[in-house]
């Protein structure tokens, strides 16, 4: 019971994160700055764009740790390359 409750509290923090992410992309970028890579490669306002994805990515990763299906979701990315 008490793994139960620490995962959904840990998943529920990651995806409240991940919101914020996507939701507060304009502090995230005025507290940690420009990422050149982002704004190279991905094109101008890149960088808002990587945070959006990090956020989108966190609320997934915080979504699957709730729902404790971690196990089964690295069998399905993992599970070709293991056979």
């Amino acid at each position: 019971m008490g793994d139960f409750i620490l995962n959904v509290l840990i998943g529920l923090v990651i995806i409240a994160i991940g919101i914020s992410m996507a939701w507060k992309t304009e502090w995230y970028l005025r507290m940690i700055g420009r990422s050149a890579w982002a704004e190279t490669n991905l094109g101008d306002g890149g960088t808002r764009l990587l945070y959006k994805l990090i956020g989108i990515a966190g609320c997934i990763i915080g979504i699957i740790i709730v729902t404790d299906l971690w196990d089964n979701f690295l069998m399905w990315i993992l599970g070709p390359l293991i056979r």
